[in-house]
């Protein structure tokens, strides 16, 4: 009776350390290998600090496909403790919903906090006052121009001064080389970078440079919103851009992993990742020696002025019904150290966040990313509202039926403020 009650009692004595080891596992979604890979050296020193473990689960990678599978586990319940969030178009949404853990406290007390570029700290801020995400790494987005292709051809390489200077330089590189001379993601296949990695460029320089209004609104009816979807339908009619690519299901890796580095698309739209990750050492068909081959020319204005785009790339965000919220905190805070940040740009080509990292060994070596680094706090950004998710599918679908030519560009607008007002109601949009 002693013997079996003993093992009664060891046997519920492991049972209670199992779960208590279960209990100290950190689940963080991360979608991409290269991600993955820039992350291991910090999960093993949250391992050893922490004594947790820590599960790295890849999740799909194509933007969409990761948002609907995270989204699925949040709304049941069982989503990872800590995950990416692709763009910030989806925080404030995802914050109202309460999938989020507020961090402000948490974030101005960590030791990084007064490293952080400005920039990155204001896009962190949510409508609400909060913060909800680890503004990391920035996405800094250029136009980026094949130099080479454009010296053979006697194209002028000077940086175009308003867009319409930016639409004749394409139509010039098609009449001298007969290659497609500028894209712009667009349709419902490129997910959020439709509106992302695109449509924004050219807003921040229109008549309608923000959508969010005082009162929490989107303006979706401005002037410079039909003009931005002009400059679409000027690229596509007079065949510019590459279409029938940007209708398949993958619509990025053609023009942007082949016709670009073959020099069949001379200029594009794209961050500072591409150097590393789309056409530099981490790609699968690396441009030779793509710092000289490959220039960048800043975001004319529609009637002047030029516009560096920052983002925050795919920041990370606490689940607000993690296992353990306030040790998921501190992991996440490691996630924004210095070595992590480095070793992101090295992997991805994002721009750390940071502003000591211009001082980091191993970041100096990343020579193609430095003086992006060094530009980051002249970004400008769009401020976020709720819906900007749905703002972001709209303007994909807006830009499809551009593709497609089944509508001009106030067509394209009434598409994109039907869509939202279907979304989110009349009210939410002025």
């Amino acid at each position: 009776m002693r013997k079996a009650l003993w093992a009664g009692l060891l046997a519920a004595g492991l049972g209670l350390a199992v779960a208590a080891a279960q209990a100290e596992t950190i689940r963080i979604a991360n979608h991409g290998q290269a991600g993955i890979d820039a992350m291991k050296a910090t999960v093993a020193v949250i391992e050893k600090k922490y004594g947790v473990t820590v599960e790295v689960v890849e999740y799909p990678s194509p933007d969409k496909d990761y948002v609907t599978k995270l989204l699925t586990e949040l709304g049941a319940g069982n989503g990872p403790d800590i995950f990416s969030v692709p763009s910030t178009s989806f925080v404030a949404d995802m914050a109202a919903a309460g999938y989020l853990a507020p961090i402000g406290k948490e974030l101005k007390a960590w030791e990084g906090y007064d490293h952080l570029y400005d920039v990155a700290k204001h896009l962190a801020v949510s409508p609400d006052g909060e913060t909800y995400v680890l503004p990391s790494m920035l996405g800094i987005q250029q136009i980026y121009f094949r130099r080479d292709v454009l010296e053979k051809a006697g194209i002028s390489t000077e940086q175009p001064k308003t867009w319409q200077e930016l639409i004749d330089r394409a139509k010039e590189i098609k009449a001298k080389t007969g290659q497609y001379g500028l894209l712009f993601p667009a349709g419902i296949s490129w997910g959020s970078g439709a509106f992302e990695e695109g449509f924004q460029h050219l807003l921040v320089g229109s008549k309608t440079p923000q959508l969010a209004t005082a009162d929490g609104k989107l303006d979706l009816s401005g002037e410079g919103i039909r003009d931005v979807f002009d400059v679409y339908k000027q690229l596509i009619d007079n065949d510019l851009m590459p279409i029938q690519p940007l209708l398949g299901p993958e619509p990025w890796v053609i023009p942007k992993y082949e016709m670009f580095p073959a020099g069949k698309v001379v200029a594009t739209t794209c961050g500072s990742w591409c150097y590393i990750f789309d056409w530099g050492r981490e790609s699968k068909n690396p441009i030779p020696n793509v710092e000289k081959v490959v220039g960048t020319w800043t975001i004319p204005g529609q009637n002047g002025g030029q516009f560096v785009l920052a983002n925050l790339a795919a920041p990370w965000a606490v689940n607000a019904k993690a296992a353990n919220v306030e040790l998921a905190k501190k992991v996440l805070f490691e996630i924004g150290s210095l070595p992590t940040e480095v070793s992101y740009a090295a992997h991805i080509g994002n721009i750390p966040a940071r502003k000591d990292a211009a001082a980091d060994p191993e970041f100096q070596k990343l020579t193609e990313l430095v003086p992006i680094h060094a530009a980051a706090d002249k970004g400008v950004f769009l401020k976020q509202a709720a819906g900007f998710s749905a703002v972001s599918e709209g303007v994909g679908r807006a830009t499809e039926a551009l593709l497609r030519k089944q509508t001009d560009a106030a067509g394209a607008q009434k598409i994109l403020i039907d869509y939202v007002k279907e979304v989110l109601g009349d009210d939410a949009v002025k």
